[in-house]
């Protein structure tokens, strides 16, 4: 008689992180939407990134979108987490995506970068294009679409910066590049900056500097005249490790960035 044949045990990856609902409303939904998850929609189905975002969150809150076709508002790059609007008619998805154009919609973003920025508070005003050499990336290009992004430091570490961004066009990777042609990429960010963690001698401190994604994350988001009108994210378990880790007071950086 025969053994029973013993197959392995799959190998099981680590579980998804959720979405989170910030607000559900009559016309439009905010969500906390989680590094690693893409908002690339497929041509044959425009809805479909609006409801790969809606699949993600936990099922009571995925209730609440039944027999409703979410719409996407905007986007956020497949490694950055945050607020994310998403539009439940179409009237008003196209209020809010006219009022994206127009630049009405505040966005704030948090990043962990690389150095310290100088000075403390600034902008960079640079035109942006598509790099021929990699079609993934962005470039600064004298060509390219006016492009500016408003800083500040709040925090300084050892090896890095906490700070707030705040766009003030929508390119492309457009963090990602200004920061990264300022001397200061992201932490995480291999597409445009490559790893810097191995020239630390802490292994917890390199550990937490090599998170497997952008350290940037989309805290706030307000749009004047819609009701409520601002909608804020709290920071991801990855990005808190990174801050502890470097020993950045939190509470003190976040009281900070919420100031106007």
């Amino acid at each position: 008689m025969s053994r029973p044949e013993h197959k392995p045990a799959e190998k099981k990856g680590p579980r998804p992180v959720p979405a989170s609902l910030l607000y559900f409303g009559d016309r439009f939904a905010a969500i906390d939407k989680p590094a690693g998850l893409s908002l690339r929609t497929s041509r044959a189905d425009p809805h479909s990134a609006a409801r790969g975002l809606v699949e993600a969150l936990r099922f009571r809150d995925r209730e609440l979108f039944a027999g409703r076709e979410p719409q996407l508002v905007h986007r956020l790059d497949e490694s950055t987490s945050g607020v994310v609007l998403v539009a439940l008619d179409v009237d008003i998805h196209r209020e809010l995506v006219t009022r994206f154009a127009e630049r009405q919609a505040e966005k704030r973003y948090l990043a962990l970068v690389w150095g310290h920025p100088r000075p403390s508070i600034g902008s960079w005003d640079a035109r942006l294009g598509p790099d021929k050499k990699d079609r993934r990336r962005m470039k600064v290009d004298p060509q390219g679409r006016p492009a500016l992004t408003e800083y500040r430091v709040l925090a300084r570490a050892a090896h890095v910066a906490l700070v707030e961004l705040a766009p003030r066009t929508g390119r492309t990777h457009q963090l990602r590049v200004h920061l990264a042609a300022a001397g200061h990429p992201i932490v995480g960010d291999d597409l445009y900056g490559g790893p810097r963690e191995h020239s630390i001698r802490s292994p917890a401190l390199r550990t937490a500097l090599a998170p497997g994604r952008s350290l940037l994350h989309a805290f706030r988001l307000a749009i004047p005249g819609l009701e409520p009108e601002s909608f804020e994210a709290p920071l991801p378990a990855d990005f808190v490790a990174a801050l502890a880790a470097c020993r950045i007071p939190m509470d003190t950086a976040l009281a900070f960035s919420s100031k106007p």
